[in-house]
């Protein structure tokens, strides 16, 4: 079938590729170096015991049939192996069919963890990485130009992403409409960057021009990727100039470079035209399937995307083939963060020596500031700023998290930036407290070198100890 290809698309296959495994490589990463404290057998939630309740066909994955933390570590770290391969082009050193299956391996490995990382793994970004990366299975290699309805499926993965994340802050907080979001975002956000200090610092009418500007590459610009080139190809490429802006001015994992990825496969690049080698019928037959099985379960996706009760980040099936997604559909006015504190103290008094817990991205100590981490995802980080929002939050995992401190347990302060109690000299007590965090202004920054103002605000969690140890004087 000469419609079957797009021999124009040869580059641009490429480079969503290698950027596409780059991803990977970070999603993995992150897995290998924060599962045990998180997810592992002695973990804060741990998945012998979610797998123990959560049937196979609710969330398929290869722990249901083997959990041991030495089992996890092979999976994340094989996942790294391939996607390193995957970047280096190893696909394209292989046959058709052995490509697919090579890119079918971190889909299915990352499945199996997402699938069983509950809340540590309930992030948009997590299903847009499975989505895109089943539909890169189909997109083959040298040995056959990119499949049109491919091409066509990764357009429509990004036209759901932008739209959608548009059509929820126009149905959401009012600030969107007045286009004031951005007064109190850089602020708020959860996890600040180096220079959303800066950033938050704008003038209100740059501020304005922002929020407006996001409007129209989220509600309009997406229209136009399903138009003649070289329109697409601009359209993806101010989404491209639109999320490398929110690059600079956060910390959002890698939802601003999945969703630059998707946006290169709608690219062209001016290449010397090469000539289609001819499809396989096998291959041809498997795309179409595929591309039928996509549009039929877009159905509910659709329906959430118009719906006025429309919902953020949700999949619609087990495998995370088609999902919805949105974020910020509301702004916090208000920025509150949890500090930990431990003491050795054996009786626990507001005049105790109370050190403070140093984490990697989250606010803390005034004086420090932020730093870079994206695409690299800190998840306790975020999970904390979820936990200022409100207790509910991290009713599953918090008071795991408190126990582990206070065991000085190994895996848990590789988390953090620094623990200040000594490996073989855990607390007798941590507690808890909220905290409202505002940036200083340009005198206050001179004046103190602090980037953040803080003030205590309540109590979050009183002084608590492990169970069975005795209160000393």
């Amino acid at each position: 079938m000469d419609w079957f290809t797009a021999p124009g698309y040869w580059l641009s296959r490429l480079v969503f590729q290698r950027a596409l495994a780059g991803v990977y490589l970070c999603a993995f990463l992150a897995a290998a170096l924060q599962f045990r404290a998180l997810l592992g057998e002695r973990g804060m939630l741990p998945i012998p015991r979610f797998v123990a309740r959560a049937p196979f066909r609710r969330a398929p994955s290869l722990f249901h049939l083997h959990y041991s933390d030495r089992f996890f570590a092979g999976c994340a770290w094989a996942g790294c192996a391939v996607s390193a391969a995957l970047l280096a082009g190893a696909d394209a050193e292989l046959p058709l069919w052995a490509a697919m299956l090579l890119w079918l391996i971190p889909w299915a490995l990352y499945l199996s963890i997402v699938n069983v990382g509950q809340t540590w793994y309930a992030f948009g970004w997590e299903s847009l990485l499975l989505e895109v990366g089943f539909l890169a299975v189909f997109l083959g290699n040298d040995e056959v130009a990119p499949p049109v309805l491919v091409l066509f499926l990764l357009r429509w993965i990004l036209f759901r992403v932008e739209f959608g994340a548009g059509l929820i802050k126009m149905r959401g907080d009012a600030c969107w409409r007045k286009l004031t979001c951005l007064h109190y975002h850089h602020e708020t956000q959860p996890m600040p960057g180096p220079l959303s200090w800066f950033f938050h610092h704008l003038p209100g009418p740059v501020h304005k021009a922002e929020v407006a500007a996001n409007h129209l590459t989220q509600l309009v610009v997406p229209v136009l990727l399903f138009t003649p080139q070289p329109i697409a190809t601009a359209a993806a490429s101010l989404m491209i100039l639109t999320q490398l802006w929110l690059v600079v001015s956060g910390n959002f994992s890698w939802l601003n470079w999945i969703t630059i990825v998707l946006a290169l496969s709608a690219v062209r690049f001016p290449t010397e035209r090469r000539a289609a080698p001819p499809v396989p019928l096998w291959y041809e037959v498997v795309v179409l399937a595929v591309t039928a099985l996509l549009l039929f379960l877009s159905y509910r996706p659709v329906v959430n995307m118009v719906s006025r009760r429309q919902v953020m980040n949700r999949s619609f099936d087990p495998l995370h083939l088609v999902n919805t997604y949105g974020a910020f559909g509301s702004v916090s006015r208000i920025r509150y963060e949890v500090v930990v504190e431990g003491t050795l103290d054996g009786t626990p008094r507001e005049d105790s020596d109370w050190r403070e817990y140093e984490f990697r991205g989250k606010p803390g100590d005034p004086r420090r500031w932020p730093r870079q981490f994206a695409p690299y995802h800190l998840r306790l980080d975020w999970l904390m700023w979820f936990a200022a929002l409100s207790p509910a939050y991290a009713g599953d995992w918090f008071g795991g998290l408190v126990e582990r401190l206070l065991e000085n347990d190994r895996d848990t302060l590789r988390l953090l930036r620094r623990s200040p109690f000594p490996p073989d000299e855990p607390p007798r007590f941590v507690r808890a407290r909220l905290f409202r965090y505002r940036y200083t202004t340009w005198r206050e920054l001179r004046e103190t070198g602090a980037c953040w103002e803080r003030t205590y605000v309540r109590e979050y969690l009183p002084p608590t100890r492990l169970a069975g140890t005795a209160q000393r004087p």
